[in-house]
């Protein structure tokens, strides 16, 4: 038997949309090493975001 949604929850689709409004930054490194001899290190940075979102302009700050 299923328990009753409740009137908080968010569909997959909606919380991606608010992701996607306001864009995503995933970081991360990666490093390969040998006897406890860092070889490669790699940093990684992804912006993930609407296209219309980075296409918005910007209020000038000053």
């Amino acid at each position: 038997m299923n328990a009753p949604a409740r009137q908080d929850d968010i569909a997959l689709v909606d919380l991606l949309d608010r992701l996607l409004a306001g864009g995503v930054v995933i970081t991360g490194d990666i490093t390969i090493s040998l006897a406890d001899v860092e070889l490669v290190t790699v940093s990684l940075r992804a912006l993930i975001s609407a296209v219309a979102t980075l296409e918005e302009p910007h209020a000038d700050p000053s």
